[in-house]
């Protein structure tokens, strides 16, 4: 293909950017300046309130929500996260997930399929495929000629039975010594030329079926063959569907796409490169197809929102220790329990001793320090001297514990191998001592206020209007 015949069908994809909509397709609203079309608005209420959804919303109550998201959404873009490497590197590939297999056609993979049938064909050549059987005595290498002579001994024996009327089949599974074919009465299965030794080769093809040959020494031994069947390859629309199920496995689609994507940057003379091909046709398919369009929409979107959630809220609240205090310390009272928690570990040990030595190591340390003193204490080389869970337990979580602490009489305790001592080291507590007691909650109720605070400072900078007219056609017009 000339350059300028390709830079002219390029030209005629449609090229309508990603964001863009039709005239006919009325805002809805407007948030931080960006008018959203009612096609987008209903793209994502309708994926997101489908009939399996528990808290299904309404229209209306779904408008907060969908602005909250729009708002975040504008505050990664200010702060530049789409311009990242990291984010362009996770969307390009998302978006090319959904562009690369539109390159290839069925009657690309048709063609690929014809191209495997007949190097297969060729490969076979006249004499067609065969299916054999075999009965093999072992020669091993470097035998002695007395292991020689043995062996053809045998060979004759079992061929001499042969023709006094013997089962072949029942014979090559009892003293074949090829295990592979002896299980299936000899059976090699379907070969064609050049696939076995000559010398069981040249024998084989020179079988009609039903035919047995002569004892043949290859390297392997000796071999008595048995002719089963013979056939030419059958036409390619008997072979059709397994080939293409092949080619699946073998990702034919991706090689395919990469031959054409390189062929068009070839053939624009280094003008375009694989990137602007794919992102022109992402654009194109989007301007055809809206559903497409808001799919690579959402997840441009939503990777922006990961992003800067996890910068500003989740990784934040995770790791703010002072900040975790101190609404623990505001909110007690959300975090009390209904019954009492055993916040300590059970372990199994092999000695006696070492009950004793495990409280001893642990006893004065912090409880997020245990781990690492038990693992040097008593793990610390190639004998391990104990075995332990560590946590806040409530009843029913351990077997041990609800023996040991929460006096459960008939608790089943399992026997750990090797450590046939079980204990148990801690406290038990009536209530949370501090946030690292329930810290999953604290964490979680903390990102929520953070994120509330965050939400509200959104509303305060960016402008949001609602166009409630159009609002109240949605889903409501043809």
């Amino acid at each position: 293909m000339k350059k300028t015949t390709l830079i002219l069908l390029l030209a005629l994809i449609p090229y309508v950017s990603i964001w863009s909509q039709p005239k006919s397709d009325p805002i809805v609203m407007t948030v931080a300046g960006v008018p959203v079309p009612r096609s987008e608005f209903e793209y994502s209420y309708n994926k997101n309130n489908t009939d399996g959804v528990i808290d299904k919303k309404t229209v209306e109550e779904y408008v907060d929500l969908f602005v909250n998201y729009k708002l975040k959404v504008q505050a990664a873009l200010d702060a530049h996260i789409d311009t990242t490497q990291a984010f362009l590197k996770e969307f390009s590939q998302y978006r090319d997930q959904q562009v690369r297999p539109t390159f290839v056609s069925d009657e690309d993979m048709l063609e690929e399929a014809h191209k495997v049938y007949d190097q297969t064909k060729e490969r076979i050549g006249s004499r067609g495929l065969i299916l054999p059987a075999h009965i093999l005595v072992l020669i091993p290498q470097k035998a002695t000629p007395q292991q020689q002579d043995e062996a053809k001994r045998r060979i004759d024996s079992v061929y001499k039975a042969l023709q006094d009327g013997a089962d072949f089949e029942k014979l090559a599974r009892e003293v074949s010594q090829d295990p592979g074919s002896a299980k299936n009465g000899g059976i090699v299965g379907w070969c064609s030329q050049n696939q076995l030794v000559k010398e069981f080769e040249d024998a084989a093809f020179a079988l009609n079926p039903g035919e047995m040959s002569h004892p043949v020494l290859s390297p392997f031994g000796w071999h008595i063959i048995f002719m089963k069947e013979r056939k030419q390859l059958e036409p390619f629309d008997f072979h059709k569907e397994n080939i293409l199920k092949f080619l699946e496995q073998r990702d034919i689609r991706n090689s395919i796409t990469e031959r054409k994507l390189d062929a068009m940057v070839k053939a624009s003379d280094g003008e375009l490169t694989k990137e602007q091909i794919l992102e022109q046709r992402a654009d194109s398919m989007a301007a055809l197809d809206a559903n497409v369009r808001y799919l690579i929409k959402e997840y441009h979107d939503g990777l922006l929102l990961y992003e800067i959630s996890n910068r500003l809220i989740w990784d934040k609240a995770a790791k703010d220790e002072q900040s975790l205090e101190r609404y623990f310390k505001q909110n007690k009272k959300k975090y009390q329990w209904d019954e009492p928690r055993f916040k300590g570990m059970a372990y199994h040990v092999k000695e006696q001793s070492d009950v004793k030595a495990v409280a001893k190591c642990v006893k004065k340390l912090k409880f997020d320090d245990w781990n690492e003193a038990l693992r040097t204490t008593f793990n610390s080389d190639s004998v391990l001297r104990i075995r332990v869970e560590k946590g806040i337990f409530k009843k029913g979580d351990n077997a041990l514990v609800d023996r040991e602490v929460f006096n459960v009489r008939d608790a089943k305790v399992d026997s750990v191998k090797g450590y046939p001592i079980d204990a148990t080291y801690g406290k038990l507590l009536k209530k949370p001592e501090d946030y690292t007691d329930v810290r999953a909650l604290v964490v979680a109720d903390l990102q929520d206020e953070m994120e509330r605070i965050w939400v509200g400072e959104l509303r305060n900078r960016y402008s949001v209007v609602v166009n409630e007219e159009i609002l109240k056609t949605v889903n409501k017009h043809e």
